[in-house]
């Protein structure tokens, strides 16, 4: 039997994901210094709003509140004895808002990096770091997560770290990395390097793509890459809502409702299949974002020049 999200993705030509887990929650009150996840069990009634605010907005699949759960990042709120307890409850309150949607809403359990460095250049060894998103994925799939979604990641090692993992708790799973440096990630990794890597894993992932970075336009450079690798794995893009500001204590972004607009339908006609935003995507983006995906009809596949006129261009230069 396929997976929910598999499911999904063979009934329809592109399917809607969320927006922002941290700016939409640090504008209803986190504080800067606290961990979004220790909000399951704190401020369950604003997470559950978070889940809630996606899918009224029309997403299909949302992701759970738990991008920092794994032990690593947890330690440093002195929180790291709490994996299985913020990871299953920030779950099981996604597992309540999609079931009681009237339509089908797939719940992706969030995984974000450690956020140390893996050997040899770091101390991570492959073998902890399995060991970390492992117990993060045992939690979320207790709580009722339908598949991994393994996002932000930046180095390949790492990437396969998550994959193993995601196969030990015989979870379906999707990877993302975040290129925000012309084009390649922090460690180095091309579009195209991640393309081939996806195939040569023991368990692909559902789907595959990019998130957050430094902007849409810069990210739907990074897709027409992956587009023009060859790789026919279903493809995901999850770009930034723009450049952040604070306002009267609250986080914007400068990318307007019909900027992101502009990129869902942009993002379609290079053939994404699953369209969302990252950091400053709110409700109302998403809602713009699903308004013109339904209502605008399919176009050509767009050029570099068209994506930059009309998400206001690329933020460096591409090295690749």
């Amino acid at each position: 039997m396929p997976d929910p999200l598999s499911q999904l993705l063979a009934s329809r030509d592109w399917l809607m994901a969320d927006g922002a887990t941290g700016t939409n929650l640090f504008n209803m009150g986190l504080p800067s210094n606290v961990a979004p996840e220790l909000w399951n069990a704190d401020r369950p009634d604003a997470v559950r709003r978070l889940y809630q605010d996606a899918v009224d907005a029309g997403a299909d699949l949302f992701l759970t509140n738990t991008f920092g759960g794994n032990a690593s990042r947890l330690r440093l709120q002195g929180a790291a004895h709490r994996v299985r307890e913020l990871n299953l409850t920030g779950a099981a309150m996604a597992r309540e808002i999609a079931d009681a949607s009237d339509r089908k809403v797939v719940v992706a359990g969030n995984i974000g990096p450690t956020g140390e460095i893996m050997a040899p250049i770091g101390n991570l060894s492959h073998a902890r770091a399995v060991e970390m998103f492992h117990e993060q994925a045992e939690a979320l799939k207790e709580g009722g997560a339908d598949i991994l979604w393994v996002e932000t990641i930046s180095s390949e090692q790492e990437f396969r770290a998550a994959a193993e993992a995601a196969r030990l708790a015989d979870m379906p799973w999707c990877g993302m990395m975040s290129f925000d440096t012309a084009g390649r990630t922090i460690m180095g990794v091309t579009s195209a390097q991640l393309s081939a890597l996806v195939e040569r894993l023991p368990n692909p992932p559902v789907a595959y793509g990019a998130n957050c970075g430094v902007g849409a336009a810069d990210l739907l450079r990074t897709v027409r890459d992956f587009v023009a690798s060859g790789n026919e794995r279903p493809i995901i893009a999850k770009g930034n809502a723009g450049i952040p500001h604070l306002e009267a204590g609250h986080l914007h972004y400068d990318g307007t409702p019909e900027i992101m607009a502009d990129y869902a339908c942009l993002a379609r006609d290079l053939g994404v299949r699953i369209i969302g935003g990252c950091c400053g995507t709110t409700r109302d983006h998403l809602r713009a974002m699903r308004d013109v995906l339904e209502s605008r009809p399919a176009g050509p596949r767009p050029s570099l020049e068209e994506i930059a006129g009309r998400l206001g261009g690329f933020s460096s230069i591409q090295t690749i």
